[in-house]
């Protein structure tokens, strides 16, 4: 279908939601729209562009080989038109925007506390949307546009898509005090006697810890995996698990728990925010990423 006249700009934005959210109903929430409203676009789509573009599966919609493959071009050539069509400036105490955020519970406990402050007293038209995946998963909603902004460790990234350090980040680690009999640390062949638990969204990859105890021959055992940051440390007390974690979510002191420093070297790793390279001239959200590094840089 090669007649562009033809193709209404609001039926790509439509395209753009159902691609993202894979969902009818929650499309047309992220539209303002109704969801007959949706569903009629979609079937106007199909029509003009001679393909399903999403099927049903399992409960949800699965994006044809034709929709993925237009899925990155429709994406960019949106944000050029949204940017092109936005005010020359981003005033942020008057301005009506929504941006998507995707981070771990660990990183929504080390930035939201510092940013919706902000948020609230200088952009209080501005909303944020968000949403939790791995790493991997994160990298290929920013380089697909579902997402605005990712916080983690990325160590391999799409050269289309920007990074900035935000902080270095260090571990601790967390034992019940009683277990311990006085001391306030424990020395490598006991933390090794010890069993331990881990906090991560895919236990099956090596962790930072892991990494460094196998570098010295040694490895722990592993009896608690849970994919929460934010309740592992109450975990600890009345146990003999320790957990090493990364240090800016300790608890609140308790002094039922000993907070130490890991018996061995674990390398410090660096926690960024990353985004593609399309919203690079987008005012707001150069705007955002300042106040983030402004928030958070150290």
């Amino acid at each position: 279908m090669n007649n562009l006249a033809a193709i209404d700009l609001n039926l790509l934005v439509v395209l753009e939601a159902l691609l993202a959210e894979r969902h009818v109903s929650r499309a047309a929430i992220r539209l303002n729209k109704s969801q007959p409203a949706v569903s009629h676009a979609l079937a106007r789509l199909r029509h003009l562009l001679d393909d399903p573009l999403l099927v049903r599966r399992q409960g949800g919609l699965e994006p044809t080989a034709r929709a993925m493959e237009i899925s990155p071009a429709l994406t960019e050539a949106l944000d050029r038109m949204r940017h092109l069509l936005a005010p020359a400036g981003f005033d942020p105490a008057t301005e009506r925007r929504t941006f998507r955020l995707a981070m771990s519970d660990y990183g929504a406990a080390v930035i939201l506390p510092a940013l919706l402050p902000l948020m609230r007293a200088q952009a209080p038209q501005v909303d944020l949307m968000v949403s939790q995946a791995s790493r991997e998963v994160m990298v290929s909603q920013i380089v697909d546009g579902e997402i605005d902004l990712a916080f983690g460790v990325f160590p391999d990234l799409d050269r289309s898509v920007r990074s900035h350090r935000l902080f270095d980040e260090r571990f601790a680690c967390l034992a019940d005090a009683a277990s311990l009999g006085g001391r306030k640390t424990m020395d490598l062949a006991t933390y090794l006697k010890r069993p331990h638990a881990l906090v991560d969204l895919r236990p099956e990859r090596q962790s930072e810890v892991d990494k460094a105890l196998a570098g010295l021959g040694r490895k722990r055992r592993l009896c608690l995996i849970i994919p929460h940051w934010g309740v592992g440390p109450h975990l600890i007390a009345g146990t003999d698990l320790v957990l090493t974690i990364a240090s800016r979510i300790l608890p609140a002191p308790d002094n039922r728990i000993c907070v130490f420093a890991p018996p061995f070297e674990i390398p410090a790793f660096q926690f960024t925010q990353i985004w593609h390279k399309r919203r690079d001239g987008d005012p707001a959200h150069q705007w955002l990423r300042s106040q983030l590094q402004h928030l958070l840089d150290g």
